[in-house]
């Protein structure tokens, strides 16, 4: 009998293993035939050109080709957007995973998935089965923690913005409110601990996120034809450049978010498309009126109350000895959303976009539009949530499009503020149509743009009215990038592909504008004897003379910005109290010596880490590129390259948002201008193009950091969007896997 048993269970152990040789065999073969449709051509640039017979060969050989440059990248975006990344990052990457885990549920997405049109589910297996191959040639790659990527994954990160709704949830009321026993079995709180937190969890003095796009009509260009400006502003190597093509129609260029199957940022020979992020109001927080009976929690509704529904979230991790453990939460929602925190005494929930099928669709068709027409049409699907878009086409078309997600509201209610959840009047009564919402085709000015401020001045005169829209539409301001796009954009006819470069990195910074007179002003009012203004003298006449715009040897450039800086930290809070922007409250409400006592902080700041305020901007502003650590380890000891432009913050258009890492005394950028091109649409199309350091993530790869002179000048370089471009600027041509 025993020796059957034996038998037996090596029959099952033979009949498992050979399944799995099986499985493994017929991926093997379906990867290889699928390779074989696939051609992928890397530029002088390294930037990969990939082409396939299919859509799903060519998504297949452009995600391949971006793990060949920066797998890490590729992996780290998955285990954040499934809520993987405690399981190497520890602990302090519960709470992270908790917030994503509330959406992104496996299962729901394995169904979604199933359920998705035939070419969407061929584009996802196509981009599974590119990574898998991928890991399979390249066993000396270690993944963190996904060793095999399934296509449903694709649902989980399907919009490329740098920062998703879901992250816009605060970690620490998440963690405050979750970090407590389960609210199932204990009574409710009059307040949780996260109302006592900030509801902000930036610092204020970081550059603020966002983009440039600008579109130019025919009407006010040399050659008659629409130009683009694509420029993001994200964190430093968050998106690779390539370009995917097909057979089936499919020609599609620009910066793509690691990980994702399709271009977020780009053109095809028809069209180009440019998203900035926009004060939008795309999601709301309801106060819940909790009550318990009989050891159940219920939530009131008009005159029911209805049962809060409680779900089990496990969040595993490595513990700090290496080993695998979890943590289990009990997450409650209503029928609002999950509840992410407290306040005053109730349970906040929040409702956001959710529909990851129509959003990867979106992302995807849209790549594939050949006029105003078709891009519009995408547009209908309503889940480009967090972005305004820019538009231009071979045509002639110009086109501004406001956030793509606007839940019709009714606008008694302030929506800027948790509204009351048991009010059935505060519910979602569907979405505002592309009609309904700010928006702009081919306006009188001849010119738009966004720079991430309200859409009221997107084209000068041209602009939509902010009185014909509910004001739940928009929260922007006008800010200094703002204004400085409509003096660069304004009254001119000559745009080339150059000429829009060059306003792309003009050097004004009219964040000065107002405060240079006010220091001046003050500086005046002294005594002549007096010792505050004797030492600043020298400092007073530089700024006086300067002209308001950085260059790499600028030494008011340095002492503006320090100063800036400076009265960020002793003036901001109040400006914000005050409800205007810091300018506005430097040139009308800040004393004189704040002003002064601020100048010479500055100045003192600079001769303590320089040895002279004299210092030139070049000498403190600085690009480095040492390693591909998420977190990169800058230090002054390490070479590094000057740059001209500054951040964001001070007006330039051209971002660079640089401080010190480390006790450095130089400051580093680490976002701002990542992906720039400027792209012109005629019977041909040109493009001109820079990506931050260069297109590899290997530092042994001379495109580590080939292009990063380049950036730092804003020196762009030509695009080889045709094949004949590519003659002469070949390096390689093979097909997956050779």
């Amino acid at each position: 009998m025993k020796r059957l048993v034996r038998a037996f269970l090596l029959f099952t152990s033979l009949a498992v293993v050979a399944v799995t040789i099986q499985a493994q065999t017929s991926d093997a073969q379906r990867w290889q035939q699928r390779a074989r449709n696939v051609t992928i051509t890397r530029d002088d640039w390294g930037i990969a050109h990939v082409h396939g017979k299919t859509d799903a060969d060519a998504v297949f050989g452009m995600i391949y080709a971006q793990a060949e440059d920066d797998f890490n990248r590729v992996e780290t975006n998955y285990m954040n957007s499934i809520g993987r990344a405690a399981e190497t990052e520890g602990e302090p990457a519960i709470w992270r995973d908790l917030r994503m885990k509330m959406f992104i549920d496996p299962a729901d997405m394995k169904a979604k998935y199933e359920s998705s049109p035939p070419w969407l589910k061929a584009l996802m297996n196509a981009w599974a089965d590119g990574l898998n191959f991928y890991l399979a040639n390249h066993p000396e790659v270690k993944p963190k923690v996904i060793t095999h990527f399934e296509p449903w994954m694709a649902l989980t990160f399907s919009e490329g913005s740098i920062g998703g709704d879901i992250e816009s949830i605060n970690l620490n009321q998440l963690q405050a409110f979750y970090g407590k026993p389960s609210s199932a079995g204990v009574s409710i709180p009059t307040s949780r601990d996260s109302d006592r937190l900030a509801t902000d969890e930036r610092d204020p003095n970081i550059d603020p996120g966002g983009s440039n796009g600008i579109a130019i009509a025919p009407s006010n260009t040399v050659g008659k034809h629409a130009l683009l400006l694509i420029n993001p502003h994200t964190s430093f190597y968050f998106r690779s450049e390539l370009q995917m093509t097909s057979d089936e129609g499919l020609n599609a260029y620009g910066a793509t978010t690691w990980g994702q199957f399709f271009i977020y940022q780009g053109f095809n020979e028809h069209c180009g498309w440019m998203h900035t992020s926009s004060a939008v109001d795309q999601m709301d927080e309801y106060l819940e009126t909790i009550v318990k009976k009989d050891g159940k929690l219920f939530y009131k509704y008009g005159n029911e109350e209805r049962p809060v529904t409680i779900s089990t979230i496990a969040v595993p991790y490595k513990t700090t000895g290496g080993a695998m453990a979890e943590r289990t939460f009990t997450v409650d929602r209503t029928q609002h959303g999950p509840i992410i925190r407290a306040q005053g005494g109730k349970w906040v929930s929040i409702a956001l976009m959710q529909d990851p099928v129509k959003a990867l669709t979106q992302s995807y068709t849209r790549t594939k539009a050949r006029n105003y027409k078709e891009f519009r049409q995408t547009m209908e699907l309503h889940t480009n949530s967090s972005n305004n878009t820019i538009f231009a086409d071979g045509d002639g078309d110009i086109a501004y499009f406001h956030g793509n997600f606007i839940p019709r509201r009714d606008p008694k209610f302030d929506w800027t503020k948790p509204v009351d959840g048991s009010n059935p009047e505060t519910d979602w009564h569907g979405l505002l149509s592309v009609d309904e919402t700010p928006k702009l085709l081919n306006p009188a000015s001849g010119w738009l743009y966004n720079s991430n401020n309200s859409p009221w001045s997107a084209a000068g005169p041209s602009s939509p009215k902010q009185s014909d829209y509910p004001k739940y539409v928009d929260h922007g301001i006008e800010s200094p990038r703002g204004l400085h796009a409509i003096r660069v954009l304004q009254n001119r006819k000559d745009f080339t592909v150059e000429g829009l470069r060059a306003a792309a990195y003009d050097s004004y910074l009219t964040w000065f504008e107002k405060p240079i007179p006010s220091l001046i002003r003050a500086w005046e009012q002294r005594a002549a004897n007096d010792s505050v203004r004797a030492k600043l003298s020298e400092q007073v006449a530089m700024l006086k003379g300067w002209d308001l715009r950085w260059s790499e040897t600028s030494v008011p450039t340095s002492l503006a910005v320090y100063w800036a800086e400076d009265l960020t930290r002793r003036l901001g809070m109040d400006a914000r109290a005050e409800g205007i922007s810091l300018p506005e409250y430097i040139a009308t409400k800040a004393k004189p010596e704040q002003l002064l006592n601020s100048l010479a902080a500055a100045s003192d700041k600079l001769t303590a880490d320089f040895g002279t305020w004299k210092t030139k901007w070049g000498d403190i502003n600085r690009f480095q590129r040492l390693t591909d650590d998420i977190v990169h380890p800058f230090t002054d000891a390490r070479p590094s390259i000057p740059v001209e432009f500054t951040s964001a913050i001070w007006g330039s258009l051209a971002s660079f948002a640089a401080r010190s890492y480390n006790g450095s005394k130089k400051i580093y950028g680490t976002s701002g201008n990542s992906f720039v091109a400027v792209v012109e649409f005629g019977p041909k199309v040109r493009a001109i193009a820079v990506t931050a350091g260069g297109e590899s993530g290997n530092p042994s790869s001379k495109h580590f950091n080939d292009q990063a002179q380049r950036y730092a000048t804003g020196n762009l370089r030509e695009v080889y969007f045709y094949p004949a471009q590519l003659k002469g600027h070949t390096e390689r041509t093979y097909q997956p896997g050779r």
